[in-house]
């Protein structure tokens, strides 16, 4: 009796640890990625794939206040890695600011933010193939008079903080021989000390820098001039000139088989047309 009672016992157990945890020893099962490395192999056990992303730059990252969701190019490129991965994607909205100090963090695993490519950068994060390319613009307001570089010289314009843009606009005015550049040194410019023929007022994000462009607390507004396009209205202008080429790429942690992973993704689908399409589908081209 009694053993009949400890063997009913016995299997009540098993059938409610059979319901609880699936009563079985196997693991659970995961994508494995061929070839993939420790990271790369890591990111799909997990089963998402975390991307720092803009979420106010239309057509590359941005995000719907109402719905909540992400559009654009670098959202279509994430999206695509994720696929490639089989896993889900979480996006992170970055700034210029933030973005490579998440990714230092390990809070995010790559940073798709129309993130330019530089020999500086890449000292610290490596960066796919160039999967876009852009220009540095300036962007005024109507009333100022301001129709190009020349009229730049003895204005204070508004940049990103971390952002190359105030070394690239600094060099275009160097380059027009409007103001000296004699102690410029693109390796070690720091837009917060420069003073020679042109100043310059860092801000965390780009709504900020417009508000002080209505403001008037700036005279000018540089970045890329995709990012500007959000903050153009018909109050304001770009100036004719366009300078310095930006190339977009994924930034990913120094020498990580991610970065190898991303690389051969980037080539692949620029070579199949598939950036272009999203380039297209986007109306950058």
């Amino acid at each position: 009796m009694k053993k009949t009672l400890i063997g009913k016992t016995l299997l009540a157990l098993c059938m409610a640890s059979f319901a609880l945890f699936g009563c079985s020893n196997k693991k659970e099962s995961k994508k494995v990625i061929e070839g993939a490395g420790p990271l790369t192999q890591a990111i799909a056990d997990r089963g998402v794939l975390r991307v720092g992303v803009k979420n106010a730059v239309v057509g590359f990252g941005y995000q719907d206040t109402l719905t909540g969701k992400y559009s654009g190019l670098e959202i279509s490129i994430a999206e695509k890695i994720a696929e490639s991965l089989g896993v889900d994607v979480e996006f992170t909205a970055v700034t210029a600011a933030t973005r490579t100090e998440l990714l230092d963090s390990g809070d995010i695993d790559c940073v798709l933010a129309t993130f330019t490519i530089t020999d500086a950068r890449k000292k610290n994060w490596d960066f796919s193939t160039a999967y876009y390319t852009d220009y540095v613009s300036v962007l005024v307001e109507n009333s100022s008079g301001i129709k190009g570089l020349k009229e730049l010289v003895g204005k204070k314009i508004g940049v990103s903080s971390g952002s190359t843009s105030a070394a690239a606009l600094t060099k275009a005015l160097i380059d027009a021989s409007l103001i000296d550049g004699s102690n410029f040194d693109a390796k070690t410019f720091d837009a917060s000390t420069w003073t020679s023929g042109v100043n310059y007022k860092q801000f965390e994000d780009y709504p900020a820098i417009s508000m002080a462009l209505s403001a008037g607390e700036v005279d000018a507004f540089c970045v890329d001039k995709s990012i500007l396009a959000i903050y153009n209205t018909d109050s304001r202008h770009y100036i004719d000139d366009k300078f310095s080429p930006q190339e977009y790429g994924v930034a990913t942690k120094k020498d990580s088989d991610f970065s190898e992973y991303v690389e051969k993704l980037i080539k692949t689908w620029l070579s199949d047309g598939t950036i272009s399409s999203y380039i297209k589908e986007n109306k950058l081209d």
